[in-house]
């Protein structure tokens, strides 16, 4: 794929991409008008490609249904596509994007590198649209080199979900969660089972469970993974300290019996999934795991709670992973100007909240109404919202090499988990091997931005 996939013209995206190309745009040419057309007479048609499925995804179709009733010049055609952020980079390339797509907030950077989006600050202006209507961690999301690339739509944060009856049956108070790493430690032991020939039945708390954010854990220790503009900082002493204390599981309980009970687990959405089968006593989770427990375990008794932080550290209070799903325009979108109108209603109060209700999240907005907390069916969705307006929320380090990164991070945590390195030596290889593709993305961007500027609705002229 070209670094610049705008200027692209189709035969040449198509030298680049392949086949994979080609089935992109003739998907793009199929739904951009090859079939039957209900779209009323005299609108704009514009199409929205989105990932969500299911109630997710429903969700959505009744924020486009009131958005097409609430005016008659446009008509939003939602489409669901698999993959969306693959085939939407490949069809920008062609020069057959959708007019609005539904992205993570992880891509923002990568394809506004990539000139894959068109930059919104001349429609923000336009609609009064600013930082100060969305909680500051939803708002940095959408920006990256000084100018707004997309738009929130269901955001997310972390916290430690626990099984109040097992914390009954171990003598803990049901309505007390830990509040600091070394009670996290403490409760976890308590909660462990094992049987009669000592092999693990139920674990109070392990930090490779669920596995999807090993590359973390530094932050809860007060660490980052760079330094936002060109050092990689994963030898950091607070790094160390936060994979030591991973390996200290690993190491009290015995990484072989560990694994082999991880290996029974169901899949997580699923009633087979560990922290609904009580076989984990505390999980770290996002918003969304209410939903799971409403469909699956609806018995189950729960709480969430900020996720700890090491005593020695109070002001790691409240630390938390912050993402989200986005909606942008790509660049070369036909309608961009009707397109940003109904982005624009998505961000509103009515829409936001439509949405996330739907979806059983919290809005990004700053403003909420009392309705929208009062009827939401999380009964914990008010921690999710206040970690959101934390001084210490993190989220995925907005990077070109970012894959990468992850995938070094994940072996790493597997290496130490499993006892094969100490946290200086697994951390240390990637510490290396980052530094250095850091070092050659880097020149690799400065080149790129001597060629070129971000595309705005001004280029539609």
């Amino acid at each position: 794929m070209a670094e610049n996939v705008s200027g692209s013209a189709p035969a040449q995206a198509a030298h680049r991409c392949g086949g994979a190309l080609w089935c992109v745009l003739a998907l793009a040419l199929v739904v951009g008008g090859c079939v039957s057309d209900d779209t009323p007479p005299g609108r704009v048609k514009i199409t929205y490609w989105e990932k969500w499925t299911g109630f997710e995804g429903e969700a959505m179709r009744d924020v486009v249904d009131a958005f097409n009733a609430s005016q008659s010049r446009i008509w939003v055609d939602l489409l669901t596509i698999s993959q969306v952020d693959q085939k939407m980079i490949l069809a920008t390339a062609g020069g057959v994007p959708p007019d609005v797509v539904g992205l993570w907030s992880s891509n923002v950077n990568v394809y506004a590198d990539k000139n894959a989006l068109l930059a919104l600050d001349d429609y923000c202006a336009q609609a009064e649209i600013g930082p100060e209507d969305y909680i500051r961690c939803y708002w940095e999301l959408t920006t990256h080199r000084g100018h707004i690339w997309a738009l929130p739509t269901t955001p997310a944060t972390l916290a430690l979900h626990w099984n109040k009856a097992l914390f009954r049956q171990a003598g803990l108070d049901p309505e007390r969660p830990p509040r600091t790493i070394e009670e996290l430690d403490e409760y976890a032991e308590r909660l462990t089972v094992r049987d009669a020939d000592g092999h693990i039945e139920r674990m109070g708390f392990m930090p490779a469970e669920p596995g999807w954010w090993n590359w973390s854990w530094g932050y809860y220790f007060g660490g980052r993974l760079w330094d936002g503009q060109s050092k990689i900082t994963v030898l950091s002493p607070e790094n160390l300290r936060a994979y030591r204390w991973v390996q200290s599981y690993a190491e009290k309980y015995g990484p072989s019996a560990l694994q082999t009970f991880r290996s029974g687990f169901g899949n997580f959405s699923s009633p087979q999934n560990a922290f609904l089968t009580s076989q984990v006593a505390m999980e770290i989770q996002g918003v969304w795991m209410h939903n799971f427990i409403d469909k699956y375990a609806p018995e189950l008794e729960w709480g969430a709670a900020p996720f700890p932080y090491p005593a020695d550290r109070p002001d790691l209070k409240d630390t938390t992973n912050a993402e989200m799903d986005v909606i942008a325009i790509p660049a070369g979108a036909k309608h961009p100007d009707e397109a940003f109108q109904f982005i624009k209603f998505v961000n509103s109060q009515r829409g936001m909240e439509m949405l996330n209700m739907g979806q059983r999240k919290h809005t990004p907005l700053v403003n909420v109404s009392p309705q929208f907390l009062r009827d939401h069916p999380n009964p914990y969705i008010e921690v999710f919202i206040e970690l959101a307006k934390s001084p210490n929320t993190f989220s995925t380090p907005r990077m070109g090499i970012w894959n990468e990164f992850s995938s070094e991070m994940s072996a790493a945590f597997d290496r130490i988990w499993l006892g094969e390195e100490t946290p200086h030596e697994a951390l240390g290889r990637v510490q290396e091997r980052m530094q250095h593709k850091l070092d050659r993305e880097l020149r690799r961007q400065r080149a790129r931005n001597r060629r070129r500027a971000p595309r705005s609705r001004h280029d539609h002229r």
